[in-house]
């Protein structure tokens, strides 16, 4: 027989059958939608994670020195050697095959006046020519240069943190001007009595000769990305250097050692490729720097998501082995029922092996069957469940629900499904191909 035949054959016995098949189907509908949407929540709580590890900031950069707020991992200086956050390192850091960029890191707390406007802001001090490929983007302005000096580029949120001293209640923003940042006069100092009035201050900073304010001038204002970046200023950091160095003459305190003088508060390493990110860390650490990322956060929960992924996928696997269980025992009762069609086949020459093909194509054809309607369905019930879930679900709701059904997990469903079959269907056929044929003839 050729495969067409086994084809017309092995549709009419299925057909000729309908209630019983429709009911193994059945099984398998069951069986399918059941892991595909259990699969579905674990993929879609994945994504969710991603999403919210991403709104903290950038995958691909790593922080050397100091431990973020978002240090997952405990990284102890347990290397053999200490390297130092310095010119030095930048250059060591930079020289990482996959490194696309190195930022180095000194930050301030400054007072910046705009008017009659007060604000005290955070000023981070990079070099200019870097924040392009740290993704710095403008709704305002521009960015820094290289030649800049006093200019600061502000976060999207910083216009929110300024106050009118003369206001009876400074917290209270109603009614207030807008603060022009951009191409405005400002002036900074690290007083953070400057313009405030003189009982403010307190009896024991009468020693204190705060150092004389700056002129600056605000260049940009960043788009707001939702990040911490959103909530800083910018400047170059030799500027901010000479700033901080001023200020600490003013307090008196203690030069340090100039090894000390010249290292930095942190720096970033922006790497190529998120898929390098654990690589790089793992050698930045060998060179004996701390560093941590993002993706420290991300390998964490997706072992988390895995395991429950590996539990909704074994509670939606229980009800395809049911169905399975189903397949094999109408491939049974098939052969109970064909025994004399068996026999009289094999007397008329047909080969063993066709015997088996058609029984094996009636159990793939009721698990290929049953996978494509079982996907179908369960596209359904994922579009519902995101309908309902409407963004109550919590964490696990993410952009596109809670359940999402990708390409590979609804091809991998249907093959899946097909495959079951074949093997429930496979010692039933083996049982066709092995029976007597004069015992089948005889059989009433």
């Amino acid at each position: 027989m050729n495969s067409w035949d086994l084809f017309k054959m092995g549709f009419y016995n299925l057909w000729r059958k309908k209630t019983r098949t429709f009911l193994t189907v059945l099984g398998v509908i069951i069986g399918t939608c059941s892991i595909v949407i259990m699969m579905s929540i674990g993929i879609a709580m994945d994504q969710s994670n991603r999403e919210w590890i991403e709104s903290m900031g950038d995958l691909s950069v790593i922080d050397v020195g100091d431990s973020g707020y978002y240090y997952y991992e405990e990284s102890p200086r347990s290397s053999k050697k200490e390297a130092k956050l310095d010119d030095k390192g930048v250059v060591k850091l930079g020289k990482i095959p996959g490194v696309k960029a190195v930022m180095p890191i000194k930050e301030m707390r400054l007072k910046v006046q705009a008017g009659k406007m007060l604000g005290r802001v955070t000023i981070i001090g990079i070099k200019p020519e870097v924040m392009d490929d740290f993704g710095f983007k403008l709704e305002e302005g521009r960015l820094l240069l290289p030649s800049d000096k006093e200019a600061i580029v502000f976060g999207s949120e910083i216009p929110e943190r300024f106050y009118n001293p003369r206001s009876r209640n400074r917290y209270d923003r109603s009614g207030e001007p807008n603060v022009k940042l951009v191409n405005g006069k400002l002036m900074i100092t690290s007083d953070m009595n400057y313009g405030e009035k003189k009982r403010n201050q307190r009896k024991y900073d009468d020693d204190y000769k705060p150092p004389k304010p700056h002129k600056a001038k605000g260049v940009g204002l960043l788009e707001e990305t939702g990040q911490e970046r959103d909530w800083n200023a910018y400047m170059n950091i030799t500027y901010l250097e000479k700033l901080i160095k001023e200020d600490k003459d003013a307090r008196h305190e203690r030069r340090r050692s100039s090894d000390e003088e010249n290292q930095y508060q942190q720096i970033k390493v922006k790497v190529v490729d998120i898929q390098m990110v654990e690589e790089i860390q793992q050698k930045i650490k060998d060179m004996g720097f701390q560093a941590s990322s993002l993706t420290d956060m991300l390998k964490s929960m997706k072992e988390q998501t895995k395991k429950v992924q590996a539990i909704l996928g074994g509670i939606g696997a229980v009800s395809l082995l049911v169905a399975a269980i189903g397949i094999t025992n109408t491939m049974i009762m098939s052969i109970y029922e064909r025994t004399r069609e068996i026999g009289v086949m094999k007397v008329i020459g047909a080969n063993l092996g066709d015997i088996k093909k058609l029984f094996l194509f009636e159990a793939a054809m009721i698990g290929f069957v049953g996978g494509i309607l079982g996907i179908l369905i369960s596209y359904a019930i994922s579009f519902g469940l995101n309908k309902i879930s409407g963004g109550y679900m919590g964490p696990i709701d993410g952009s596109s629900g809670i359940s999402i059904i990708p390409m590979h997990l609804a091809l991998g469903g249907i093959g899946f499904a097909t495959v079951v079959g074949i093997i429930s269907g496979y010692l039933p056929a083996r049982r066709a191909m092995n029976l007597s044929a004069l015992e089948a003839i005889k059989t009433e």
